[in-house]
């Protein structure tokens, strides 16, 4: 896969590391208006996506975050930023494409607390972040973090230019100092049911992340691993330094300086509905880690997060909810 990225863009890059102060995470992704049947029946609006997720719950860490996307200029885009601005998650690296719509979820919730999603997302903007005139100024906001964000759900937004200009950032700004975190987060309808390819665009991924997140069930589903340990050494094998394998209400396995270690989940929850589980999870856990606690005290903050989240209906727990736990 060809990784190209310009010199004028290096230079401008170059010149931003060196008068900035990097304590930013940035988190790249999708942001898209949701419609979620209710108990009543009813169709309620919000927003969804999942690394625009984890940069909320980061914001509500204390973390500095930001999310880099883009968006058109209606309405329904007007109102995800100001979600954003209202949750403290920065925005400066959003760009704005006119005539263009957010992509749309609509979403049904199972008795299990299981979604059943259909999207509409093909004409998003988002799609075309790294192919927009101005996408050099995200570039320029990402070599300025301390630690990106992005999932494979960010990667099967973007054509092989996207991703191939992506990548190169990533590993630019990666020997630079900025770390960077990576949640494989499959969903094979994102992907078009080629799994070659996508397991071709998570290899490259793959060999520029610090921290990797990923989820059993999804690892099984694309690479066929046969348990958490064999994800770990998979993973452990492009060179990550630290792994944590999420496994639903299953102890998490964690892999960092040598030694592993299962943390398991303080209480099982029944899930009222399962949305932001991983994504809340990672959040706390980056935030953690970020605050200084080892990554099994991490683990265990990242657990007891995810398992407030999923009492509550949708990705966004309340805040009021959350100081109740």
């Amino acid at each position: 896969m060809s990784l190209p990225i310009s010199l004028a863009l290096r230079a401008s890059y170059d010149s931003a590391v060196m008068s900035e102060q990097r304590d930013r995470v940035i988190a790249v992704g999708e942001a898209i208006v949701e419609l979620v049947r209710g108990g009543d029946g009813r169709f309620g609006i919000g927003c969804a996506g999942d690394t625009f997720n984890v940069a909320v719950y980061l914001a509500r860490a204390g973390i500095n975050a930001g999310f880099a996307t883009a968006l058109g200029d209606d309405p329904y885009s007007e109102a995800i930023l100001a979600l954003a601005a209202a949750e403290g998650v920065a925005c400066d690296l959003v760009l704005r494409t006119r005539g263009r719509l957010p992509g749309l979820a609509l979403v049904d919730t199972d008795a299990a607390g299981t979604r059943q999603r259909h999207d509409w997302r093909i004409e998003a903007p988002a799609r075309d972040l790294f192919e927009l005139p101005e996408w050099g100024r995200v570039a320029e906001g990402v070599g300025k973090a301390k630690l990106v964000y992005f999932s494979g759900i960010t990667l099967s937004l973007y054509s092989n230019i996207g991703i191939g200009r992506f990548l190169a950032l990533v590993e630019m700004v990666r020997q630079q100092g900025v770390k960077v975190a990576f949640d494989g987060n499959f969903r094979p309808r994102g992907w078009r049911g080629d799994l070659s390819r996508t397991r071709t665009v998570f290899m490259e991924a793959l060999k520029r992340v610090d921290i990797a997140l990923p989820a059993y069930d999804d690892e099984a589903v694309l690479w066929g691993d046969p348990s958490p340990e064999a994800t770990v050494a998979r993973l452990q094998a492009f060179g990550i330094p630290e792994i944590v394998v999420k496994n639903g209400p299953n102890s998490a396995l964690v892999a960092s300086g040598g030694q592993s270690e299962f943390v398991p989940v303080p209480e099982v929850v029944v899930p009222v509905d399962t949305t932001a589980a991983g994504d809340s999870f990672n959040a706390a856990y980056l935030a953690a880690r970020l605050s200084g606690k080892a990554p099994a005290d991490a683990a265990a903050a990242a657990h007891r997060l995810a398992s407030q989240v999923i009492r509550h209906r949708g990705a966004l727990m309340p805040r009021a909810a959350a100081a109740l736990h």
